[in-house]
């Protein structure tokens, strides 16, 4: 039975490095190449939860295969630990993300967004002081608005702009919030009306300016669409590290099973051997 428990444990370490090589791997990817809306908010947990799985896949594969109890409870210890965290940041994922995504609005083919729809930890996190003027920088310099601006000559008034299918960082950065009441040109050029914004206090309405560089990026709906992005990566993220945790309580179940069984046969060698 010692025999079949270690080998399902080093069965499932397998499979538990390659999950760990995978996030390893994608937090790599992100950390090299960008992420597409330059927040970069599944970076650091990816490299970490990769890593840390990855180490500890190799313990467990050590432990089993050499029936190692030393290792074995080391490698328990280590899970436990995993599982903590996992558990932990879960949880403040699904607490910081719980409010409003953005107003969907009838006829439109994006959604409207505002700062203040979100928790105050991802604000000061993600679009405060020196973190926002990197991501800012970042959409500027890979020109997530451009797409848009192709575009100029399929959409020729606002009806056909307001079907057009935007992402959140693009209805939050590349056009002026809709209740400013400014009129449409063509996809990143917008005019104020004769009668002036049509919400005054919303200042928003103020930040907009039709230089490529400028556009909304100043504007609270910008960050609040960037925001929206990190609440659909983290989102996603909690399901996966739920369905982590499940597995990973398995693997520790076996675990200790596998260490047990290790701990009785040495006994059982031991009184061979003095009998």
């Amino acid at each position: 039975m010692a025999s079949v428990s270690n080998t399902l444990v080093a069965v499932l370490n397998c499979v538990f490095l390659v999950i760990g090589l995978a996030l390893l791997g994608s937090g790599i990817y992100f950390h090299v190449h960008g992420h597409t809306e330059c927040q970069g908010a599944l970076e650091e947990p990816l490299l970490v939860t990769g890593t840390f799985v990855s180490f500890l896949s190799l313990l467990g594969l050590i432990g089993s295969c050499c029936k190692n109890n030393f290792v074995m409870r080391l490698y328990s210890f280590m899970i436990f630990l995993l599982l903590v965290a996992l558990v932990c940041f879960t949880v403040f994922a699904f607490v910081v993300t719980n409010k409003s995504a953005g107003k969907a609005l009838s006829g439109l083919g994006f959604k409207e967004h505002r700062l203040g729809d979100y928790n105050h930890w991802l604000q000061n996190h993600f679009v405060k002081g020196k973190n926002w003027d990197k991501i800012r920088s970042c959409l500027v310099e890979s020109q997530v608005c451009k797409s848009l601006s192709h575009n100029t000559t399929d959409h020729h008034n606002a009806e056909d702009f307001f079907r057009h299918a935007l992402s959140d960082t693009q209805s939050g950065c590349c056009k002026p919030p809709l209740e400013c009441g400014f009129q449409f040109k063509n996809m990143t050029t917008w005019t104020m009306p004769d009668s002036g914004q049509a919400v005054m206090n919303n200042s928003d309405c103020d930040a907009w300016s039709n230089n490529q560089e400028s556009l909304c990026f100043d504007c609270g709906s910008c960050k609040a669409g960037v925001l929206a992005n990190i609440r659909n990566d983290w989102r996603l993220l909690s399901i996966f590290f739920t369905c982590l945790i499940i597995f990973t309580l398995f693997m520790y179940s076996i675990s200790e099973y596998a260490r047990r069984r290790n701990r009785e046969e040495d006994k059982y060698r031991r009184c061979r051997a003095y009998a």
